[in-house]
């Protein structure tokens, strides 16, 4: 029995081992306090830990600082009360899990995964252990889909910001898109699309053939307080003095 914590394999009862054994989705089985007691090889596989020894009996799901950042803990605990906890959507940096954990170094972003908690009672009905049962939804790389984003933002960027035509052209949905871009890039799709435009500002504030005016109808963005406003957040210098600092340059 490889696949088992010898340790953890003298207390578990005997059906749950059988159960384990046979089970064909990646699963771990936690004690009451949320100690790893068991993990299958598609789970040890899935999320890169390197070795069973490094996992069983030292994880523990409620220490989970992953779990903590995305603010399950509290829900994830209910499964000690008998019931079936639900997880949807459960996104995990993969730089996040070789910060905390024992993974392997992969060329990975983010590990996506709908995660279903189930209590494990004992003959006399009370939670002994709980189950948790991953259905991995995604693994992202982030290059191939990034690219795509970047490049609609590119081709677009005269147009309004709108999330979700980048997100289709990336073949993702907006929320796991936003998720991958931010870790990719450090910043959202708008900040980008934002920093794009702004960076078209300066190329045609260069042009003094064209009003600043001018130069901002040809960006699609009207000359007024509040574009004036980001340009400078943005670049530290109202349009006029851009103009006036880098004209002759």
């Amino acid at each position: 029995m490889s696949n088992i914590d010898k340790n953890a394999q003298k207390e578990i009862p005997d059906f749950l081992v059988s159960l384990f054994e046979s089970f064909p989705y990646p699963l771990q089985i936690f004690s009451r306090d949320g100690t790893a007691r068991m993990i299958n090889d598609a789970a040890l596989e899935m999320i890169g830990i390197k070795s069973r020894e490094a996992h069983v009996g030292l994880y523990n799901v409620f220490e989970d600082p992953i779990v903590h950042k995305l603010g399950v803990t509290d829900q994830i605990r209910q499964v000690l009360e008998g019931k079936t906890v639900y997880l949807t959507d459960f996104t995990a940096s993969y730089e996040d899990m070789i910060r905390y954990f024992d993974v392997k170094e992969r060329n990975l972003k983010l590990i996506i995964s709908d995660i279903t908690c189930f209590p494990l009672k004992n003959e006399n009905g009370t939670v002994e252990y709980f189950a948790a049962v991953f259905i991995f939804k995604n693994v992202y790389m982030g290059k191939e889909e990034i690219g795509r984003g970047k490049q609609y933002i590119k081709t677009h960027w005269k147009e309004p910001f709108n999330a979700d035509k980048i997100a289709r052209a990336a073949h993702l949905s907006k929320s796991h898109f936003t998720k991958l871009f931010k870790l990719h890039t450090g910043l959202t799709p708008y900040e980008y699309y934002i920093n794009y435009k702004i960076n078209k500002l300066k190329e045609m504030l260069l042009d003094t053939n064209l009003s600043i005016s001018q130069v901002f109808a040809a960006c699609n963005m009207n000359y007024n307080g509040h574009s004036a406003r980001l340009f400078r957040e943005r670049v530290g210098l109202t349009p006029s003095e851009y103009r006036k600092k880098y004209q002759n340059k």
